[in-house]
């Protein structure tokens, strides 16, 4: 082994080092008994995977490359306002074997004081719409654009777009779902990389990368509008009749 390889190794290991330590610190642990090893195991929003991949790939290699790509995100300062300012930083929930992924927009001032994605109003009505088709947010992954609360819940501002959509495409690339769901027009329109409204994307499926891809309504605007919680229902069975297609 050449030196320049030995030194490319220990950067690997000082990057996760750092990476387990911002997880501790997420959590509030800031003092280890134990073997670090032992402690700083997977994150607990990670559920379990299936094992029963039709994939081709080991669903634990999933888990394994979400986790890794969660400390990188932990050690992420290129949004200096949103780290300043966050609680936690809220990677995602749910199965890493998922077929079915919701993209949102950005955490809230729930999310970001829990750290788990969509737990709040919306969250509790985007639980009912999973579990309408069958599902449960354990069997399913959901995610948002932004990992980090904006300020007073503003809109996201272009570079925090930017510096935030690689971690979004890497999280998508490893999971490898059937179907993303992407919640309101702002998740839309960044996976898309379009401009038209909500109301033009929904309806049919559109190509993510050689994923199939449903735009719908964001929960928090159903509150607002509960009229088009029609809308969202066949959405929602549309995404249904896809997962239950033969792989």
């Amino acid at each position: 082994m050449t030196k320049q390889t030995d030194n490319r190794s220990i950067d690997v290991i000082i990057n996760a080092v750092r990476g387990h330590c911002a997880i501790l610190k997420e959590e509030g642990i800031t003092r280890l008994d134990l073997p670090f090893c032992v402690v700083a195991q997977g994150a607990a929003e990670l559920e379990p995977v299936r094992e029963d991949s039709e994939t081709g790939v080991d669903p634990h290699e999933k888990r394994e490359r979400l986790l890794a790509l969660k400390e990188k995100v932990l050690c992420c300062g290129s949004c200096e306002e949103l780290v300043k300012n966050r609680t936690k930083m809220v990677f995602g929930a749910g199965n890493a074997n998922a077929e079915l992924c919701f993209v949102g927009e950005a955490p809230g001032r729930d999310e970001d004081i829990q750290g788990v994605p969509f737990v709040g109003r919306a969250g509790q009505l985007l639980t009912r719409i999973i579990e309408s088709i069958g599902l449960t947010r354990e069997q399913v992954f959901i995610t948002n654009v932004l990992k980090c609360r904006p300020p007073q819940n503003r809109n996201p501002r272009p570079e925090e777009i930017i510096n935030c959509e690689a971690f979004l495409i890497e999280q998508l690339a490893a999971i490898k779902p059937r179907v993303i769901c992407a919640l309101g027009t702002f998740a839309a329109q960044t996976l898309l990389h379009t401009q038209d409204p909500i109301s033009r994307l929904r309806g049919g499926f559109h190509d993510y990368h050689g994923i199939k891809l449903v735009a719908t309504f964001h929960p928090a605007f159903l509150l607002r509008s509960p009229q088009f919680k029609q809308h969202v229902w066949e959405d929602m069975k549309m995404i249904r009749r896809e997962l239950d297609k033969r792989v």
